[in-house]
């Protein structure tokens, strides 16, 4: 019982980012009391983080987050840069979207207005949300199927993507640490990101700014001018400040008030 109330603290504080503890007390069913004391050991293991009154996930929490709860999270940044990357989109041209959550909402976009377009993807949930879409071709990717990402990663994915090209690649990021190099919690992604990258003309980091000064476990690849950085306004100043010292210009984009409203 108590591994089960460890997965709900998690879960809910994956989902929430940060709660109190009566918060999740009510959330699972147990005391104040005995919720402080699950917070102890949730913290000891890494997991989560105390905080006054309450508790929030850990930064570099080892464990990923569910495919469809990390898709809410910070939606209404998400989309704001999605559209931004959408209207960079040139009819009749190749791209790539890889499996991150911010890129799904790209894909939405697209299906939303559609343009003919060849969309190479590994990612299940954007290949289901375009494959019926009229002048949108869609291959996905082969290869072994990573269910916390929905994605298809290993030797079989990269050897196909040696045979291929594309126009823009759109990537996503777990982290992108204080070092400006992408990194992600996946051995196996983070090498199939990173051949992504050497696989196109032009590549767009799709990014909402919680991502900004995190740091997993395995290294992409390092993001220089060559690669076209698109966030949302909570970037903090001194980010700003580091990315202009790497000749990186971001495109900062504004969540609406109506998408805000609507979460």
């Amino acid at each position: 019982m108590k591994d089960d109330r460890f997965s709900a603290i998690r879960q809910l504080l994956y989902s929430a980012g940060s709660s109190s503890i009566q918060e999740i007390a009510d959330a699972v069913g147990a005391s104040p009391a005995t919720i402080r004391r699950d917070l102890q050991i949730l913290e000891t293991r890494g997991a989560i983080t105390r905080t006054r009154g309450g508790a929030r996930i850990a930064d570099d929490a080892g464990i990923e987050v569910a495919f469809q709860t990390r898709e809410q999270q910070n939606l209404s940044a998400k989309r704001a840069i999605a559209e931004a990357a959408f209207g960079t989109l040139a009819p009749h041209s190749a791209i790539f979207l890889d499996a991150g959550t911010t890129v799904l909402q790209l894909a939405r976009c697209i299906r939303l207005n559609p343009m003919p377009l060849s969309v190479f993807t590994n990612c299940i949930v954007s290949a289901q949300v375009l494959m019926d879409v009229p002048d949108v071709k869609v291959t996905l990717l082969g290869g072994l199927l990573r269910s916390e990402n929905a994605s298809m990663v290993g030797a079989l994915a990269e050897t196909m993507l040696e045979r291929l090209w594309f126009d823009r690649l759109f990537l996503g990021a777990g982290a992108l640490a204080d070092d400006c190099c992408i990194y992600s919690l996946d051995e196996s992604e983070a090498r199939l990101n990173e051949k992504m990258i050497a696989h196109a003309t032009g590549t767009m980091l799709l990014i909402d700014s919680s991502k900004f000064g995190r740091r997993l476990t395995y290294r992409v690849a390092a993001v220089t001018p060559k690669i076209e950085i698109v966030t949302d306004d909570g970037l903090a100043s001194d980010w700003l400040r580091r990315l202009a010292e790497a000749d990186l210009t971001p495109l900062i984009v504004a969540p609406s008030v109506e998408r805000e409203a609507s979460r």
